[in-house]
């Protein structure tokens, strides 16, 4: 991997990560482009990355990880069906995260929920909770499973089963991020660990690219995130939700004309 493409996925996973539009999605387009998506670099690379995405969060909101230990407790019980459905089903998962097909339907379908969201869950900006109970934290974790496969979105999925337990649109994005944390943390490290009982050269060999990775990363991450949050508030799901569609139909169409996405050697 050269260090432009590295700088390429980096500011995709910054730009992506936290906005519904599927970050892993984006990062398997913007590989297969490349033509770097079946090196095994690439997918240790895409996942050890999402650690300076979620120091962003650490960093943005601070203050939230210093509350009561029942912030911690939600956050672990909302963790458990990933946990569980991620161990049981890895190997399902990583089958998928090379099929272009899978992200542009994902996208697409995605997409159209997306336009459906603002006016479904409207009551809740008048009425919502602006902080989740330990039961709802739960729902919103298996919500999160969904976005196992590619194109689904975690901050999709966990923003709108935040808002099926009755959050504001903000209070759903914000324990999206918040979930993010430990979610994001796991992968990293057990990507890492894998990598490194069979090949610890792949690791070491790459320490400055990998390094370089999560800073540029982390400060694109810190962008999106305050951007989104005011595109949020402000105008609601459905400019995500056009862009979903509009990618997701490119895709199949180029998919359907046989184009070779890995366009790059």
């Amino acid at each position: 991997m050269s260090w432009f493409e590295a700088f390429i996925l980096a500011l995709i996973e910054g730009l992506t990560e936290f906005l519904p539009v599927s970050s892993t999605g984006h990062m398997i387009i913007g590989s297969s482009v490349m033509g770097i998506a079946n090196d095994d670099f690439t997918k240790l690379f895409t996942v050890a990355i999402q650690f300076g995405a979620i120091l962003s969060v650490v960093v943005i909101y601070f203050r939230s990880f210093l509350k009561t230990w029942t912030f911690y407790a939600k956050l672990f019980i909302a963790f458990i069906p990933t946990a569980i459905v991620g161990f049981l089903a890895k190997k399902h998962i990583d089958g998928l995260l090379e099929n272009v097909w899978v992200v542009a339907t994902s996208l697409i379908i995605g997409g159209v929920i997306l336009l459906f969201v603002d006016k479904i869950f409207q009551r809740n900006e008048r009425n919502g909770s602006k902080e989740p109970t330990y039961v709802s934290g739960f729902v919103i974790g298996i919500f999160q499973c969904i976005a196992m496969i590619p194109g689904v979105s975690r901050s999709a999925a966990t923003i709108i089963g935040g808002l099926t337990q009755g959050l504001t649109r903000k209070a759903a994005a914000e324990f999206s991020f918040f979930l993010a944390v430990p979610t994001m943390f796991a992968a990293t490290v057990k990507s890492l660990y894998d990598v490194y009982k069979e090949s610890p050269d792949v690791i070491f060999d790459n320490v400055p690219v990998l390094i370089f990775g999560n800073v540029v990363a982390f400060i694109v991450a810190i962008l999106a995130i305050k951007l989104f949050i005011g595109i949020l508030t402000k105008h609601g799901f459905k400019l995500f939700g056009y862009y979903r569609i509009v990618l997701g139909v490119t895709l199949l169409v180029l998919l359907m004309l046989n184009v070779d996405l890995a366009i790059v050697d």
